[in-house]
C-alpha cells in the first residue's frame, strides 16, 4: 500500500483553508512511539545523567577540552551519527526517531547548544549539499566525531540579511584550483575546537554568486577570536572567525555558485524545527525543578506546592510544554509522510528530507517561535517559584534562565520567522500550492449569513473546541484577505499587521494540535484517562481564542478606517472567536494536581 493510499499528505501552510478533524489527518503523538524510540530516549538521557547534567558547572567554566570529550563519549553512542545514513557510519534513523532524541538532548544546556551545531547546522550542508566525493569524505569522520564542525553565516555587519550584506568574498585563483577566501565571521557556535567550517562568501564579491565552501580549520590563513562573554550557554564555544587569503579547493565548494542563500536557508528550515524540539526537553527539565522545589520549599508551615499563585505557575508551564510536544510531533509526521511519498517515487532520501523541510517551512518557524516563546515563560516561572533561590548560581534555575534566552536569536529571530511564515503562506497561494483565495472568498460570503454558535456534535467532548479552531481560521481569513486586498503587494512592508497574523496562525496550529492529540488519546484510553489532555487542551484554547480576538482587532483597526468597512470586519471577526465559558482556575488546580502528586513533569 502506497503512502497515498494510507493517509493523505498534508501541504506546507494547507492546514489554515483544510479540517484536520474531518479524518483525512492522520497525526502522530509522543504516546505512538515504539518500544525502540523509547529505548534511544532512555539511552540519551542515560548519557545525560552519567555525562553531562554533573558536568554543567565544569562546562560553564570551559574548562579545557570537556565538551571535545563529551562530544567523543556522544558518538560513541551514536549520538553524533543518529541521522547520517548507514553507508556512511551513522544510524541512519527516521525523521520522528530523529525528533525523540533531539528533544531529549535539549535538556542539556549549553552542551546541547554545541551538540546540535554539529549535528544541524555543521553537518547537515555536506549532507544535503555534498558531492558524493565530499559526502564520503567528511560525514563518516562527523557521524565518528573524528572531526567536529561549525557553520559560518553572521558577520558583523551581516544578521538577518546574509546575503545582501555579506562581505565575506572569495575570489578563483589564476591556476583554477583555489579560491581565495578573505572575511570575518562572528558568533561561530564551535568555532574554538572546529575541524570543519562551512563558510558563506560571494564570489568575486558579487551578490548573485553568494555560496558556500567547505573550509578545513587547519588550513593557513584561518584564525579564531577570543571566546566570546556571553549572557547564556557559557558552556559552548562562540569565536569570530577570519580568514585572511585562505585557500580553498575548488572542489571544496559546496553546492552550485550562487546557492549560498538556498543552502543557508534549507538547512535553517529544519534547524527551526529542531530547535522546537529541543527547547521542549530543556523546558521539561525545568518545569521538574519547579515541582521539586515548591514541594521541598516550607512557608508558613505548608510546601509551596499548596499555594494556588504557584500552582497556576507550574499548570500553565505543563499547558505550555504539553500542547508544544503535541505541535511537535504533529510535524514530525508532516515531515515523515513527505520524506516517504518522495521515496516512493524514487527520491533518494536525503534529498526527501530536503524536499520535507522545504515543503514545511512556515510550520517549521511555528514550533521555533512557540517553543522558544514556551522555554522563556517556563524558566522564568522557574525562577520565581525558586524565590531568592532562583536568582543564585548555586543551583540550575538561573543557569536555564540565562541559557533560554538565545533560543528567540538562533535560526532567525522570531520576527524574522514571523515574517517568514506569511511569506510562505503567500508564495504557496501564488504558486497554486494552496487554494487560499477561495478559502477567503468562502468567508466573506459566509459573513453575511446568519451565525451559528452551536457546537458541530454535542456527542463529542471537543465539540466545542474544534468549532472554536474552524472558526479561528476563517478569522484570520478575514484579517489576512482584506490586509492583502488593501496592500497587494506591498503587504510585505507592514511588519506590524504581519506579526500579529503570524501569531494568529501559530495559536491556531497549536490548538488544532492539541485537539487532535486529545482526541486520539480520548479513543485510545477513554475520556477519564485522558481528562488532563482534555483540561490542559481546553484551558490553552480558551486563552488562544481570546489572544486571536485581541491579535486580528489590533491587525484590522491597523489598516481600515473608521466606518462601515471596519465595523462589519470587526463583528465577523467577532463571531469567529467565541468559546463557550470553562473554568481554567478548577482545569489548572486539577493540571497541578498532578504535577505535584508525580514530583515531576508527569505528561
Amino acid at each position: 500500500m502506497s503512502v497515498e493510499q494510507k493517509t493523505r499528505i498534508m501541504k506546507g501552510g494547507e492546514f489554515l483553508i483544510s479540517d484536520s478533524f474531518d479524518g483525512k489527518e492522520e497525526v502522530f503523538t509522543p504516546e505512538d512511539l515504539t518500544d525502540e524510540q523509547k529505548a534511544l530516549a532512555d539511552m540519551a538521557t542515560d548519557f545525560l545523567k552519567a555525562h553531562v547534567w554533573p558536568n554543567i558547572v565544569k562546562l560553564d567554566k570551559q574548562q579545557a577540552g570537556l565538551t571535545v570529550q563529551l562530544l567523543d563519549v556522544a558518538a560513541e553512542q551514536g549520538l553524533l551519527g543518529a541521522a547520517i545514513p548507514e553507508e556512511y557510519g551513522g544510524l541512519g534513523v527516521d525523521i520522528i526517531t530523529e525528533s525523540v532524541l533531539t528533544e531529549v538532548l535539549g535538556a542539556s544546556h549549553s552542551f546541547g547548544v554545541s551538540l546540535a551545531a554539529h549535528t544541524g547546522i555543521g553537518t547537515l550542508p555536506v549532507l544535503y549539499y555534498g558531492t558524493p566525493e565530499q559526502r564520503a569524505k567528511y560525514l563518516p569522520k562527523l557521524a565518528t566525531g573524528e572531526i567536529k564542525a561549525a557553520y559560518c553565516l553572521t558577520e558583523p555587519w551581516s544578521g538577518s540579511d546574509a546575503q545582501g550584506s555579506a562581505r565575506a568574498k572569495a575570489t578563483l585563483s589564476e591556476d583554477g584550483k583555489y579560491y581565495i577566501l578573505e572575511g570575518q565571521k562572528m558568533w561561530i557556535t564551535n568555532a574554538g575546537f572546529a575541524d570543519l567550517f562551512t563558510v558563506f562568501a560571494k564570489i568575486d564579491g558579487v551578490n548573485e554568486k553568494f555560496s558556500a565552501f567547505l573550509v578545513d580549520a587547519t588550513s593557513e590563513g584561518v584564525s579564531l577570536g577570543v571566546e566570546e562573554d556571553k549572557m547564556g550557554i557559557k558552556g559552548s564555544s562562540t569565536r569570530q572567525v577570519f580568514f585572511d587569503k585562505v585557500k580553498v579547493p575548488v572542489e571544496n565548494l559546496l553546492g552550485k555558485i550562487g546557492e549560498g542563500n538556498k543552502i543557508a536557508f534549507n538547512v535553517l528550515n529544519i534547524g527551526r524545527y529542531k530547535l522546537g524540539l529541543m527547547v521542549c526537553g530543556g523546558a521539561k527539565r525545568a518545569s521538574e525543578m519547579s515541582v521539586k522545589y515548591a514541594n521541598e520549599r516550607i512557608q508558613f508551615k505548608l510546601p509551596i506546592s499548596k499555594f494556588g499563585a504557584i500552582r497556576h505557575k507550574m499548570a500553565e508551564q505543563a499547558i505550555r510544554i504539553w500542547t508544544l510536544e503535541s505541535t511537535n510531533y504533529r510535524i514530525s509526521k508532516f515531515l515523515h509522510d513527505k520524506i516517504e511519498q518522495c521515496k516512493a517515487e524514487g527520491i533518494d532520501e536525503v534529498k526527501a528530507k530536503l524536499i520535507a523541510a522545504q515543503e514545511f517551512a512556515l510550520e517549521c518557524s511555528i514550533t521555533k517561535i512557540y517553543g522558544s516563546e514556551t522555554l522563556d515563560y517556563v524558566v522564568d516561572e522557574n525562577v520565581q517559584i525558586h524565590g531568592g533561590m532562583g536568582f543564585s548560581e548555586e543551583g540550575n534555575a538561573a543557569r536555564a534562565y540565562r541559557d533560554s534566552r538565545i533560543n528567540r536569536i538562533f535560526e532567525g529571530t522570531n520576527e524574522i520567522n514571523r515574517l517568514l511564515m506569511f511569506d510562505r503562506l503567500m508564495k504557496s497561494a501564488m504558486k497554486g500550492e494552496i487554494d487560499l483565495m477561495s478559502a477567503v472568498m468562502a468567508v466573506q460570503k459566509e459573513l453575511m449569513s446568519i451565525p451559528d454558535f452551536g457546537a458541530d456534535d454535542t456527542d463529542d467532548i471537543l465539540a466545542d473546541d474544534k468549532k472554536a479552531v474552524r472558526n479561528a481560521k476563517k478569522a484570520v481569513l478575514i484579517v489576512a484577505g482584506a490586509a492583502v486586498q488593501k496592500f497587494m503587494q506591498k503587504i510585505e512592508k507592514e511588519e506590524e499587521i504581519i506579526m500579529y497574523l503570524a501569531d494568529m496562525l501559530t495559536d491556531i496550529f497549536v490548538m488544532e494540535s492539541a485537539i487532535l492529540r486529545t482526541d486520539k488519546l480520548i479513543a485510545m484510553r477513554g475520556a477519564e484517562q485522558a481528562s488532563y489532555a482534555i483540561d490542559i487542551t481546553k484551558t490553552f484554547i480558551s486563552d488562544a481564542v481570546e489572544r486571536i480576538a485581541t491579535n486580528g482587532r489590533r491587525a484590522l483597526c491597523g489598516f481600515t478606517e473608521d466606518g462601515d468597512e471596519q465595523r462589519m470586519m470587526l463583528m465577523g471577526l467577532k463571531r469567529f472567536t467565541k468559546y463557550p465559558a470553562y473554568n481554567t482556575v478548577a482545569a489548572r488546580q486539577r493540571i497541578a494536581r498532578k504535577l505535584i502528586d508525580a514530583n515531576d513533569y508527569c505528561f
